[in-house]
This record gives structure tokens, C-alpha cells and sequence, in this order.
């Protein structure tokens, strides 16, 4: 089955059962995910059959709420390791969190009789989590992942293979702020009957804070061509591309949960042109693309020429017209950007200095106030603004 497939079983799991919702019990210990024969998350540690830990675990996990003070499903929910690292009790649960259509990956370390959960990202796919091969693990003394049991082999950042007990990598030194690859070769079963020698990931750093999840899938490597020299920080930031739309909970925003525009995939970038300031060397416009869990988002990245700062756009959802806010010090601009045809006619607002103008882009001072620009296409004009406020 695909993830979509089997995400869509999770749900419809969960949809079902309110007796299963008044009973009091705990969370299983690996998850009931199959492929074909294979349990893809069997109980893993060396407490994984504590009964008394499991219980702990279970009553953390019910105290947890997520930033909308949402709570977990226990009964769809598992605990995917169980067992002593580091000389201290460590759980990773996999957590449904059916109001907010998402998956938690609940990080729980022990103190006596008592868990108390010390990490948690969201992923906003269902089931993600529980369908995936390598979770990523926050830890004092590096990075670590969890594989499933369709994992037979995982190569770190640093090109070496990963060691691990019952599926917990040893620590790997993984760069703050910096993209790398990690590449998981997965056995043969019956959804991969001739295995996958590359299945590729990449890890956005250790500097990417909760809740946001920084594993991206990188299926063709070009995510870590796009990525190159660029700080996957300032990307995740308010103000950065993966961070910019926030998510929307009714008819709020929710800067506290994962936003809207966080990637999931399909990362990959295309040059624009080029554009030259005050007479200087020109700089390159790269367009930044990709797949997050409402649709396809893109940026513009500003790669000045003598290894100046990068200036990184807002997200931008995809339209006929794309309109990206370039925050340059002292010389902020706007981007447009469109598929040109000879059908295609791009209206400013008069006045407008076009500092490039050509057949799908034109660039131009950022406006001091909410301008209006146009394009006529199809029988249909698009309209976008641009200029402050932004939000």
C-alpha cells in the first residue's frame, strides 16, 4: 500500500471505536502497520515488556496537549521504542491527534516512576509517522534516528554506515542550521518488491526547533542541490520561506504549530536571472520550490555575486502570477513572476521602475504602500498585491 493509502486506513482506524475512546488502557507497545507479513514497528528496547513503564509512558501521554490544546488518541497512537539510552529511560511515541489531523512524535525520558515528555514535532500528514522508515531523535550527544524493520541499512550524513540496537542509530554529529543527506536502503517486501537502494532524506539541522519536523524527503537529490549554502534557520524562520504562511486552526492563525508553508518534498530551485544593484556585480534570483501539506509553495532566493548575504522571500502559494517581497537592506524589492506566453499581458501600477523586465519576470522596487499588479492571461486576469504591511 502507498502512505496515502495507508494514512487513509489510519483514519478511518480512528474514525471508528467510541467504545475503544471510554475505555481506559494503554498504548500498545509497536504499532499493528504491516507490509504484507513484515511488522513495520515491533515493540523495540529493553522495556518495551515493562509493564510498569508502558503505563508511565500512557500517563504522560495523556497529560500532553499540543499548542491548540488538542490531546492524543491513545488507541491509534503506539509506543515505538522503549528502553534505556544514554543511562536514562527514553520512549518514542507515535501519536494520533485526530483535532488537528495530524502526527506527533512524542519524545518521553524518564525520572524515577515518571516520564515527562521533552520533545514533540508534528507532522501534518495522519499516519506519517507510523508509515515512515526513519524518525529523527533529539539528543544530547547527537543526532540518532529510528528505522522500521524495512530499514536494512542507514548511512549518516558523514557517509558511514549507521550502527544501532533494536532500530536507535548511535549518535551522529548532524551540522546546526545546515542540510544533509541521510540515505536508508530498505529491504524487499510486498509494497517494494525489489527493495530501494536510495531512499533519500535530508536532515534540516539540529538548529530546527519543535514542533517542526526536520526530515524532508529528498527522493531525486535535488532538494540538496537547492539547499546548498543556504541556512535552513533563517528559511524556518517567521519571516523565511518553510515558515512564513502560518497554519490556520477555524479562523485564526497558529505561529505555534507547523506552518502551512512547511516542506514535505519535492524541494528544488531553477534560476530566474540575474539582477544588478546601484551598478554592482549582478546577483543571481533563484526560484526555490516545494511540496508542503497544502500545496505547492516557492521563494525567491537573492545570491549576490562577492559572497554577500543570501536574502530570502516569504512563501508564496502557486498562482498564475507569483509576487514575492525580496527584503534587500536599504532596498527591498518585488518580484513577479509568470508563465509567459503571447497570450500573457503583466499590468504595474504607473510609475513603476522595472529593474528587469523581461517575458516571465519583472522586478521592481518593493512599494511603500499596498500596490496592485495584474496579469492578463486566458481570458482571465490574476490580480496580486504587494508592499506594507505584508500580514
Amino acid at each position: 500500500m502507498t502512505a496515502t493509502g495507508l494514512s487513509t486506513l489510519l483514519i478511518a482506524v480512528t474514525a471508528c471505536g467510541p467504545v475503544a475512546e471510554r475505555q481506559a488502557r494503554d498504548l500498545r507497545v509497536g504499532y499493528d502497520s504491516m507490509d504484507g507479513s513484515l511488522t513495520v514497528w515491533p515493540p523495540r528496547g529493553s522495556l518495551a515488556e515493562d509493564t510498569a513503564a508502558t503505563a508511565a509512558v500512557t500517563e504522560a501521554v495523556r497529560d500532553w496537549r499540543s499548542p491548540v490544546d488538542d490531546r492524543v488518541h491513545v488507541p491509534s497512537s503506539g509506543i515505538l521504542f522503549s528502553g534505556e539510552v544514554g543511562g536514562r529511560p527514553l520512549a518514542l511515541v507515535a501519536a494520533s491527534v485526530p483535532g488537528e489531523a495530524a502526527s506527533w512524535l512524542l519524545q518521553l525520558t524518564g525520572d524515577g516512576d515518571r516520564y515527562t515528555v521533552g520533545h514533540a514535532t508534528e507532522y501534518t500528514d495522519p499516519g506519517y509517522l507510523v508509515y515512515s522508515d526513519v524518525l529523527p531523535v533529539q539528543a544530547a550527544d547527537g543526532r540518532r534516528y529510528l528505522t522500521s524493520e524495512r530499514v536494512r541499512r542507514l548511512v549518516g550524513p558523514n557517509g558511514r554506515i549507521l550502527s544501532d540496537r533494536d532500530g536507535l542509530t548511535d549518535p551522529v554529529e548532524v551540522p546546526r542550521c545546515r542540510a544533509v543527506t541521510v540515505t536508508a536502503t530498505l529491504r524487499s517486501t510486498e509494497s517494494l518488491p525489489r527493495g530501494r537502494a536510495t531512499d533519500r532524506l535530508l536532515d534540516l539541522g539540529t538548529g530546527i526547533t519543535a514542533p517542526r519536523y526536520p526530515l524532508v524527503r529528498d527522493e531525486s537529490g535535488s532538494g540538496r542541490r537547492a539547499l546548498t549554502g543556504l541556512d535552513t534557520c533563517l528559511l524556518a524562520g517567521e519571516d523565511g520561506p518553510f515558515g512564513s504562511i502560518f497554519r490556520r486552526v477555524g479562523d485564526r492563525d497558529v505561529p505555534q504549530s507547523v506552518p502551512a508553508s512547511w516542506p514535505m518534498a519535492k524541494l528544488a530551485v531553477r534560476t530566474l536571472g540575474e539582477l544588478s544593484l546601484d551598478g554592482g556585480e549582478p546577483a543571481e534570483l533563484e526560484q526555490l520550490t516545494w511540496e508542503s501539506a497544502e500545496g505547492t509553495m516557492s521563494a525567491v532566493v537573492y545570491r549576490p555575486a562577492d559572497d554577500g548575504p543570501v536574502v530570502l522571500s516569504p512563501a508564496d502559494r502557486t498562482n498564475p502570477l507569483q509576487v514575492y517581497e525580496l527584503p534587500i537592506p536599504d532596498q527591498p524589492l518585488v518580484v513577479l513572476s509568470w508563465r509567459a506566453t503571447k497570450d500573457t499581458t503583466l499590468s504595474v501600477p504607473p510609475d513603476t521602475t522595472r529593474l528587469v523586465d523581461r517575458p516571465g519576470l519583472v522586478v521592481a522596487p518593493l512599494p511603500e504602500r499596498r500596490e496592485t499588479f495584474s496579469l492578463a492571461a486566458d481570458e482571465k486576469t490574476h490580480y496580486r498585491s504587494a508592499g506594507s504591511p505584508r500580514r
